[in-house]
């Protein structure tokens, strides 16, 4: 954690305790850490932004999932400014949230507020987003992350038979944004798959924007998973490293967000769907992404189906409530620093053009009307 991380996250503890010293008596504390079993259910919902629709969906579903099982449900979000998270969050314990459902907006700065939280017996689940640097982060849920990016990674090596290719096809790889932990196993899962291609040659990255490994992803990260800002990296590249003719044949986009400003980037500079478009991959199934899939301007999507995502950390606090065992499926991979947190992982599937209507639509996760059909 950088030095100004450390102030601002301390300091932010140091307001918060003070306002608990006034609502301790009221604490009701078990002495064990976490959410009385049988209590009342008052929950702490904390989603890193409005500005991705994802986001928007996920909170809103689970506090209506939480609402019809007469749950109180506080519902922030934090614009992407952890100082805004850590006081939303301050808020939520000091309310009464018992357990506390987080989607941090970086992992690296909630350890302190969240060992506040734990002294009023509050349990927290991460949500999507692994917190670092803490052992008071009790569940973890989400998605294979390592394997949304395998198959993006999988995708394009079949896409293009670099089994069997010659070269040289010339990729850019993006990154997601550095302060988000699920980036790194989103690019490691596509970058296992790729760089042994850059490294015979049958890839080839003119920008040299080409991590040597996945230790290095960081380095063509996107901060904020910000579009306009994958936009203006990906008009640097074209403009510098793509003249006289050349084209870039792929793009490893990690989200959809980033996709979305990369297409704009390619339509700026002269690129139309057909024979030359490049792959473009994507994650998360947007609805302007989805459309851009049914206008030839995306390849493909990962889709990890949220609504399944909230309704297990649904029931994970389901099983908190009653004192029951919560279920998980993997105790090794999510190792924060502190300790190794007991996770659930979902599996997200790729969404092509011709899966649209079957996967999505007739799923009611979009409607047809929301992109064009």
């Amino acid at each position: 954690m950088s030095k100004t991380k450390k102030i601002l996250a301390l300091a932010a503890t140091g307001i918060f305790a003070l306002s608990l010293a006034s609502c301790a008596s009221d604490s009701g504390s078990t002495g064990g850490g976490e959410a009385a079993a049988g209590g009342d259910c008052n929950v702490g919902i904390s989603m890193p932004t409005r500005s991705l629709e994802r986001w928007i969906n996920d909170g809103e579903q689970l506090k209506a999932l939480l609402e019809d099982a007469d749950c109180t449900v506080d519902l922030q979000y934090a614009d992407n400014k952890t100082d805004q998270q850590i006081s939303q969050i301050q808020n939520q314990v000091a309310g009464g949230s018992k357990i506390l459902v987080v989607a941090a907006v970086d992992g690296q700065v909630l350890a302190p507020v969240l060992a506040e939280a734990k002294k009023q017996d509050a349990t927290i689940i991460a949500y999507d987003r692994l917190i670092n640097g803490t052992p008071d982060v009790d569940y973890y849920a989400t998605f294979d992350n390592y394997k949304v990016g395998q198959l993006q990674g999988q995708f394009i090596e079949s896409e293009l038979d670099l089994a069997n290719a010659t070269g040289p096809i010339s990729i850019e790889p993006f990154a997601g944004s550095p302060d988000d932990n699920n980036a790194k196993f989103f690019f490691s899962g596509a970058w296992d798959v790729l760089l042994p291609y850059v490294e015979s040659g049958v890839l080839v990255v003119p920008s040299g924007q080409s991590p040597a490994s996945n230790d290095d992803w960081a380095s063509i990260g996107i901060q904020g998973w910000a579009s306009d800002k994958a936009q203006s990296e990906m008009d640097n590249r074209l403009s510098s490293f793509y003249t006289g003719g050349d084209k870039v044949d792929v793009v490893l986009s990690p989200n959809d967000s980033l996709a979305i400003g990369i297409e704009a980037s390619l339509k700026s500079a002269g690129y139309a769907p057909g024979a030359d478009y490049p792959i473009i991959t994507g994650q998360d199934a947007d609805k302007a992404n989805v459309k851009a899939i049914l206008d030839g301007e995306q390849s493909m999507t990962v889709w990890k189906d949220t609504r399944t995502l909230g309704e297990q950390v649904f029931t994970m606090i389901q099983e908190i409530q009653a004192g029951d065992d919560v279920t998980v499926n993997d105790t090794e991979t999510y190792d924060n620093g502190e300790k190794v947190v007991p996770s659930f992982l979902l599996d997200p599937e790729v969404v092509v053009k011709d899966d649209v209507q079957s996967k999505l639509i007739d799923s009611g996760f979009i409607k047809a009307s929301d992109v064009g059909l």
